[in-house]
């Protein structure tokens, strides 16, 4: 009996937790913003609370909060804008303030058995559809930004693996004018980047951002992840380049960025949204909207951590 009373009590818990994720998901709008290849392409909207849709700057200025744009993992073989997994972290920014945008995209690796360095004309296409509709959903965002309340001038994207490399990849065609960016106004820029196990793919050597800097970028990645490889992996001038590659650009050429380098995990950060909200908030707080431009470079041990304690400080010493 005591052991038929636990299933029950955990069947209990299971239900009450799907009932609870089936809250949250209904407290979203969506809406259709594409249809390609057949597929209909939905983006779920979660509205901020909105007694914090403004953060303090100063004494005298208040600047709206962001929306974060968020693009699911999966491998480009699998995933979903609404997964229960992802839900409770959407709830925090939320609550915090933060209205949340999560897409579909076209799965462009769906099917493909083996990938590797033959098959990279695969995984460029592969990410290439997935950044086209990525643009194709802020253009969507752009024209119903009357009945949708969004500002595509304050948007931060983030990702998680696949969607980590999307947002990545996106802000580098952006940056470069590439033919895919072509579609989005000349003036638009990314307030921000939120990468957890991303890379950049390219097809001409060594990163350039030729047209423009990047946007302020928080990059999350295990040093042992071989998956999204923290590194990178390079054929001639093909490359794939991990966070740790992507930094060294950046201070090449003078890009500020967060990087959280967490030592010998895997590919497991890439799951890390919920437990280092912390560090989301403070880069959304002093990078996107205070505008500091400064570099963080931290490695630690253990993945399950809250904000430094330095930043957690007083305004004085975040600026540093």
């Amino acid at each position: 009996m005591p052991e038929m009373k636990r299933v029950i009590n955990f069947f209990f818990l299971l239900f009450s937790f799907n009932l609870a994720m089936q809250a949250e998901n209904e407290a979203a709008n969506t809406y259709l913003y594409a249809h390609k290849d057949g597929q209909d392409l939905y983006l779920d909207i979660y509205e901020p609370a909105d007694s914090t849709t403004f953060a303090s700057i100063d004494d005298s200025t208040r600047v709206r909060k962001p929306t974060i744009l968020f693009v699911f993992g999966g491998g480009f073989i699998s995933g979903e804008r609404d997964n229960v997994f992802y839900l409770p972290w959407f709830e925090k920014l939320r609550s915090d303030g933060y209205r949340v945008v999560s897409i579909d995209y076209r799965l462009g690796l769906k099917g493909v058995k083996k990938m590797g360095i033959a098959q990279r004309d695969l995984l460029d296409k592969a990410i290439h559809m997935a950044v086209e509709d990525l643009f194709d959903s802020i253009l969507f965002l752009r024209d119903n930004a009357g009945d949708l309340g969004v500002d595509v001038n304050n948007l931060v994207l983030a990702g998680s693996s696949a969607g980590a490399i999307t947002v990545l990849q996106a802000d580098y065609e952006l940056c470069n004018r590439t033919s895919c960016a072509q579609v989005l106004p000349e003036d638009l820029h990314f307030a921000g980047i939120m990468s957890f196990s991303g890379a950049i793919y390219s097809t001409k050597g060594l990163l350039k951002y030729e047209n423009s800097a990047p946007a302020p970028t928080l990059f999350l990645h295990g040093t042992a992840d071989k998956l999204v490889n923290y590194d990178q992996i390079k054929w001639m001038n093909i490359g794939f380049f991990g966070s740790k590659r992507i930094v060294e650009r950046f201070d090449k050429f003078g890009y500020p960025y967060t990087i959280v380098r967490f030592k010998d995990h895997g590919h497991e950060i890439a799951s890390s949204m919920g437990y280092t909200v912390e560090i989301q908030k403070e880069f959304l707080m002093t990078e996107v909207l205070r505008k500091v431009r400064r570099v963080i470079d931290l490695t630690v041990s253990d993945p399950r951590i809250e904000a430094p304690e330095k930043w957690k400080k007083g305004p004085e010493e975040l600026y540093k």
